[in-house]
């Protein structure tokens, strides 16, 4: 019996040794070091740093003064008030994460309400699994890959938390330019938030990152819905937030070559990317897009050649799981700022409901004028393809440029969900289309439509002056800038062929190592939910033994 248990369990046991393995390879692996700085762990730092390190602060001359206590009392002021600015960054950014991990509620809603009844525990479970399945890739080796090497490049890391000195470690290739080491490839600090990763304003930032990380993991549970093996689901969700996301998140966010691409390549501002169209979002979607093909569609989806209706089982719970998903994407998008003192915020907020208000328009017109229905479905994803789309361009474009950004999005996800099933890759959740095709849209929005407005210094790009305008920010084709529409293109090019290679091959081995990662003809006919989780989701939709002799 126990060896029987043991054997069951190997796939775990490997799965578990090759994460393990992952992050001993990029802790030792070869990388830019300086002086050790010393780990935060109390946040002392953030809480007592000195006048001069807020922004715009002046320290006063006493001989200019009447006195010098009066002096003295202007400086104790600005030291409180240094306090007070990191505080309320902190306290910003933990609440917004907070907001962000509750669009979990909002993507299990919206998931199992367009599943069938009989899979709706198996599909809820997946939704409620993967917050801890993700997080134990990210806790283990992911926030290292991606935000260990943070001040490794000259771009650094969040000042507005007080920054990440300890956080300095980057795998890197190339020769040196500009005061950096090289191209970033990946962190190597920070596993399981030990050693340097012991910081405070180390674990605040974990805490955001990890629950953007688990966006993307959720992405492919909907696309993979009613046919995935949960078996195989528990292993792959492990990776996602153990190795595929966080490499390409380390490109982007992380200080990594694709943001050095501005100030080595002169590509704009580099890959700039505010809260996540193309890390989060389009990794999503390309993740979904090769398991879904891998899959195979579901029985009954393809007849003849021809694709078929299944419906989903509770439009009410998908209507409420949406509404809770553009709730949650305030944080998601504002709480990107990491800085609640940051006077954009209000514009994010703002371009951020504009965008998800003009995709439900032009989605609903759309379907109502093509189709004669408005769908209450294709409603849900309309908004929340017009939200994915604003994700990344939110800080950087005009309220205009939002409602133009979401009017597109609206219709190009309805274009995309038939264009994919005509592909005949069955997607029941339209997830590849929502956070796929509106991921790459998101990208390229901002190299159409930023403003310049917003943006200065960013990736060491113009800290001064860019375009010879002082002051200016990031800039698109549309204000005069087509580099930057360049970089975004490269970004969404290379998201979309890393995860694509490497989530397809990972999923293949998983497969291989656990007899397939679909589950049986007899097991999707008659439903996932008792063969997979051992008790259905409804109950009283099962016909028992007892109700046959009654």
């Amino acid at each position: 019996m126990v060896r029987g248990s043991t054997a069951r369990f190997a796939w775990l046991r490997w799965s578990f040794i090759a994460l393990c393995c992952i992050a001993l390879v990029a802790k030792w692996a070869p990388s830019a070091k300086g002086a050790e700085p010393v780990p935060d762990k109390t946040g002392a730092f953030q809480s007592t740093p000195t006048p001069a390190s807020v922004p715009g602060y002046t320290k006063l001359d006493p001989q200019k003064m009447t006195a010098e206590q009066v002096a003295g009392g202007i400086d104790a002021v600005a030291k409180s008030s240094s306090h007070n600015f990191y505080a309320i960054n902190f306290v910003w950014v933990l609440v917004a994460g907070f907001l962000v991990i509750f669009m979990q509620a909002g993507f299990a809603l919206v998931e199992t309400g367009l599943c069938r009844a009989k899979n709706a525990a198996h599909t809820m479970s997946m939704n409620f699994l993967v917050y801890a399945l993700g997080m134990f890739g990210f806790f283990v080796s992911g926030f290292a890959l991606m935000c260990g090497g943070l001040n490794g490049t000259v771009i650094g890391g969040p000042v507005t938390l007080g920054g990440t000195p300890t956080l300095s470690h980057m795998f890197t290739v190339g020769s040196a330019v500009g005061g950096d080491h090289g191209w970033g490839l990946f962190g190597t600090t920070g596993f399981f938030l030990s050693g340097n990763g012991y910081d405070a304003c180390a674990i605040v930032l974990f805490l955001f990152m990890m629950a953007f990380m688990d966006t993307t993991a959720t992405i492919v549970t909907g696309a993979c819905a009613e046919r995935w093996r949960f078996k195989s689901f528990f292993i792959f969700s492990i990776f996602v937030g153990g190795f595929t996301y966080p490499i390409f998140g380390s490109w982007v966010w992380g200080g990594g070559w694709l943001a050095q691409m501005g100030y080595r390549l002169g590509f704009g501002h580099g890959a700039v990317d505010y809260a996540g169209s193309g890390v989060v979002h389009l990794q999503g979607g390309a993740l979904a897009l090769i398991t879904a093909k891998m899959l195979g569609p579901r029985i009954g989806k393809y007849i003849n050649g021809q694709p078929q209706a299944i419906l989903p089982h509770h439009i009410p719970m998908v209507q409420l799981g949406t509404f809770i998903l553009a709730f949650g994407w305030f944080g998601f998008n504002a709480g990107s700022s990491l800085a609640g003192t940051d006077g954009r915020i209000g514009i994010v907020a703002a371009n951020t409901m504009i965008a998800g208000m003009a995709a439900s328009l032009s989605g609903v017109v759309y379907m109502w004028n093509v189709y004669g229905k408005p769908d209450p479905s294709m409603m849900c994803n309309s908004m929340l393809a017009g939200l994915v789309a604003i994700t990344s361009p939110c800080a950087f474009v005009t309220p205009v440029g939002a409602f133009i950004i979401g009017a597109v999005a609206g219709v190009l996800v309805v274009w995309s969900v038939f264009f994919i099933e005509r592909l005949g890759i069955d997607d029941p959740v339209g997830a590849i289309s929502v956070h796929g095709a509106n991921g790459v849209w998101g990208l390229i929005s901002v190299g159409l439509f930023s403003d310049g407005s917003y943006g200065q210094g960013w990736s060491n790009v113009g800290a001064t002056s860019y375009m010879g305008v002082v002051g200016r920010g990031v800039t698109g084709l549309f204000y005069g800038d087509p580099t930057q529409l360049i970089a975004q293109l490269i970004e969404a090019g290379v998201c979309i062929g890393w995860n694509v290679a490497c989530g397809g091959i990972i999923f293949w081995f998983i497969g291989k190592l656990i007899g397939g990662n679909r589950v049986s003809r007899e097991i999707e006919l008659g439903g996932l939910d008792v063969p997979e989780m051992g008790v259905p989701g409804y109950p009283d939709f099962v016909l028992r033994e007892t109700d046959i002799l009654e």
